[in-house]
């Protein structure tokens, strides 16, 4: 399904906050309200929010003309580009429309479907590049074999991309292909987005699914309870380490210690050659309410600190591969992004 969309000169997107218990489309038509959207999650996932920002900078071009305003265009481009710093598609297609519309606005719109469309194309590259790739680490298609059974974290479906996603795009490529045994979905901590969003477009697709507490995945792991694990990036450095949502570094020392595969899917347009390592990528924290509260409803004392990023690194050498719609690079044979 399209989860995200240019429609009648607005943004119209799922409100990813009120799933599962809400399939509520929610509109944009400023860039007060984008920005909005995309720092309380309305919208997330690294290719969504490169297009949701491609779509943002079109939006500022027709609502302050970069010739006549241009003081309050660059003061919109900016702001939707700095919205969520983690991901690098954000700020990257925010970059990439930006000079189009200053010379003429009247384009911007048309490079921002371009975007989405490669997004659209990149998921089904990499659910068929990924599944393959699959099927060779853990065993090939043989008749030995049930199906594969996959770990994942977060939501990397089409929530995150437009359709079918990065990491779930595998898992709904090998469902397609009757490969799929079961898919583990850790739940996520601490806005719980593999619970509510993940195990949501796994019941859609009719995939077999079971829901695990992110403290679980390693001893799973170790119990061989998943034969890969599959997860997607916000940041992809030049030497592979990699940021995806917090916990996905445990899962890949539980991955590593129990001999299981470990996989990073992502297009490439979030491969940053600009950033050195995983030390260089700007880790967001945002702040003690997320966990000091579910949803809203408080489970530490009124006044209680907390340390919250909301994306961690995995070192390259944890990698197995990294899997994008053009390419798979073996990390664990000493290749590099």
């Amino acid at each position: 399904m399209r989860t995200l969309d240019w429609v009648d000169d607005g943004i119209e997107m799922i409100d990813q906050t009120k799933l599962p218990q809400k399939t509520e489309t929610l509109r944009v038509e400023t860039v007060d309200d984008l920005v909005a959207a995309i720092k309380r999650l309305s919208i997330r996932g690294a290719p969504a929010l490169g297009v949701a920002g491609a779509y943002g900078v079109a939006m500022a071009a027709r609502l302050h003309d970069p010739g006549g305003d241009a003081d309050r265009f660059e003061a919109a481009v900016e702001r939707i580009r700095n919205a969520r710093p983690t991901a690098v598609n954000l700020g990257a297609m925010v970059d990439r429309v930006a000079p189009i519309a200053r010379v003429d606005p009247s384009a911007a719109l048309a490079e921002a479907h371009r975007i989405r469309d490669e997004e659209l194309a990149a998921s089904v590259a990499m659910g068929e590049r990924g599944a393959d790739l699959v099927e060779e680490l853990v065993g090939g298609s043989g008749a030995d074999r049930d199906g594969v059974r996959v770990m994942t974290i977060c939501n990397t479906g089409g929530l995150a991309t437009v359709e079918r996603g990065t990491a779930l795009a595998v898992v709904q490529t090998l469902h397609e292909r009757g490969r799929l045994a079961e898919a583990l979905a850790v739940e996520t901590r601490p806005l719980l987005q593999g619970g509510r969003l993940t195990t949501w477009e796994l019941q859609r697709m009719g995939a077999p699914h079971r829901l695990l507490v992110d403290s679980a995945g390693p001893f799973l792991l170790a119990r061989g309870a998943a034969d890969v694990v599959l997860i997607g990036a916000d940041r992809v450095a030049a030497n592979g380490d990699t940021a995806n949502k917090i916990g996905s570094f445990s899962l890949a020392l539980g991955a590593a210690n129990a001999g299981v595969p470990f996989v990073v899917v992502a297009p490439e347009s979030t491969v940053d050659l600009a950033t050195g390592t995983g030390d260089d990528i700007e880790i967001e924290d945002r702040g003690a309410d997320e966990v000091a509260c579910v949803r809203g409803v408080p489970i530490a004392p009124e006044g209680t600190e907390a340390i919250n990023p909301a994306f961690d690194v995995t070192p390259a050498g944890l990698i197995t591969a990294l899997v994008t719609d053009r390419r798979v690079v073996r990390l664990d044979e000493g290749e590099t992004p």
